[in-house]
């Protein structure tokens, strides 16, 4: 996975190699519950933070010295160690187009793919207990040395009996009862969510309660192969996306095995890509990120750059189905509602399709100018007709973040619509970084009409 060996430019090969080969090496320590957990999971919360801010307000200008170098690596370093919340935070920051120094963002961004791995013992463990008198036979061919390792499990490349190639994901001893103890932490949760993400949900405590069943969730592998073949089926000979075969029998609910597929990791694809690949690219992610929201109800929740690898035949294969939401049609129609709403700038159908959804708007003119420019700025792309680039830049103002916080807290949005939010401020800083340049407004307006001939909703 050669993207993640870009770590800096100033630093000399043997010392990003001992870096990242420290970053990798498997821990004895357990993730630990409890107390101990918590005290871990706060301090880590409460330093990335701090890091992240400061860094930004430093501006992407600022170059690191050794000291601040030592401050991150150490900081990625504590975040891996501990998996779950903390890490998934780290890889939201690594991709976020927040102004930070390039080697702040280099050495977040091995957070998508790699952290302290668990030691094989262990994977062993997990994969006889779960696949009983199979478990040899795919042990057999199956590699000692994790290819990733993520917040819930790690990836071995591994050979099924048949001769097929498969990744063999296997999730994380102990991972389940450690993200439970994440989120007694429910002041290092809600912090990050009134700084991602500001006042999204009724409450901080939709906000926490909404993430937690989702990142449990992704624990059970066996509910993830469900819906990975769910995306099989639907993006079946799609020019473009590819979702990786699910063998299904050699899959429970700590195993997941699927085909495996091999491509360039996003920084490394961005390096070298030509406008036009990038391009291609950037419509397809557009198409399955946005697009499958508006067609059939489904949205894949997770769009860091380490959920998808660039082939060479220009396709994107897509992995890591753990955080998929399904909306009822109804809640689709009202999306569908206020993004029209948004872009004919109509205060009372806008209204109208917010409490559709479920929320609450507020008649205070105040606090509607500024829902409507955090709206304008959710649906952005779509605003402006013609081919261009999404600029997803973040600039933190503290000032603005409190009144946004407020402004949408009045709105008392159903929690699980947070992952919209995350999805499409997400996916605008992924497709930003990319510089593709298509016509997203033509797209969703596509996708809308979609929507209404295969759900039966009016666009």
């Amino acid at each position: 996975m050669m993207g993640t060996l870009l770590i800096m430019k100033e630093k000399k090969e043997p010392q990003r190699q001992a870096f990242l080969d420290e970053l990798r090496a498997p821990s004895e320590r357990g993730l630990g519950r409890g107390l101990g957990r918590l005290a871990r999971t706060a301090r880590g919360a409460l330093g990335l933070t701090r890091g992240v801010l400061s860094a930004s307000a430093k501006g992407e200008d600022w170059t690191l010295d050794d000291k601040d170098l030592k401050s991150i690596e150490a900081l990625v370093m504590r975040l891996g160690k501990l998996k779950g919340l903390p890490m998934k935070m780290g890889q939201i920051m690594s991709y976020l187009e927040l102004e930070m120094p390039p080697e702040t963002r280099r050495v977040l961004s091995l957070l998508q793919t790699q952290s302290a791995a668990t030691p094989w013992p262990l994977i062993e463990t997990s994969i006889r207990e779960d696949l009983g008198d199979k478990a040899e036979r795919l042990l057999a061919a199956l590699d000692h040395t994790p290819v990733a390792v993520a917040s819930i499990g790690q990836v071995h490349r591994g050979q099924l009996p048949g001769g097929a190639s498969v990744a063999v994901k296997v999730r994380h001893p102990d991972i389940e009862e450690a993200i439970r103890s994440d989120f007694a932490a429910a002041e290092a949760g809600t912090g990050l969510a009134g700084f991602l993400l500001p006042g999204v949900g009724a409450t901080a405590r939709d906000f926490v309660g909404e993430t937690r069943t989702r990142l449990l969730e992704e624990c059970d592998y066996r509910l993830e192969a469900d819906r990975q073949v769910v995306f099989s089926r639907l993006f079946s000979g799609h020019p473009t996306i590819v979702v990786p075969e699910v063998h299904l029998d050699w899959c429970s609910r700590r195993v997941l095995v699927t085909a495996w597929e091999k491509g360039r990791e996003f920084e490394d694809f961005r390096a070298s890509a030509n406008q036009a690949q990038r391009d291609s690219a950037g419509a397809a992610l557009f198409d399955f990120y946005i697009g499958t929201l508006y067609r059939h109800g489904l949205f894949h929740a997770d769009p860091h750059p380490g959920n998808y690898h660039l082939r060479d035949d220009g396709r994107i294969a897509v992995f890591d189905y753990g955080c998929v939401c399904k909306l009822e049609p109804s809640v689709v129609q009202a999306f569908v509602h206020l993004a029209a709403a948004v872009r004919d700038d109509d205060r009372a159908k806008v209204c109208e399709a917010l409490r559709e959804i479920g929320g609450e708007p507020s008649s205070n003119d105040a606090t509607y100018a500024q829902l409507r420019r955090l709206l304008r700025g959710f649906f952005e792309p779509m605003l402006r007709d013609g081919p261009h680039a999404i600029d997803g830049r973040i600039r933190v103002e503290m000032a603005q973040v409190a009144r946004d916080k407020l402004a949408i807290a009045r709105l008392r949005l159903p929690g699980h619509l947070v992952f919209l939010l995350r999805i499409r401020f997400g996916l605008y800083a992924v497709l930003s970084r990319l510089g593709a340049v298509c016509d997203w407004s033509a797209m969703e307006r596509g996708f809308a009409e979609d929507s209404g001939r295969s759900l039966g909703l009016s666009p």
